[in-house]
């Protein structure tokens, strides 16, 4: 299925979710924010939350410093 990943099309597995996205990104779910369709999706639902074709996400990854 063809998602939009942060403005541009990203290419992902007909049965994704939010976690599985994050997982083939290499992202640590703990450390990022994901919105689908302009609503924050809670990091206890990224398991469940199912990703549709022509979805739109944005990732937020927190950076530590100081």
């Amino acid at each position: 299925m063809l998602i939009k990943l942060n403005g541009k099309p990203h290419t992902l597995p007909a049965d994704a979710s939010v976690l599985a996205l994050a997982q083939l990104l290499d992202l640590n779910p703990r450390q990022v924010a994901i919105e689908r369709n302009h609503g924050i999706v809670p990091k206890s639902a990224y398991g469940e939350v199912a990703l549709a074709e022509g979805d739109e996400v944005e990732i937020v990854q927190f950076i530590g410093g100081g």
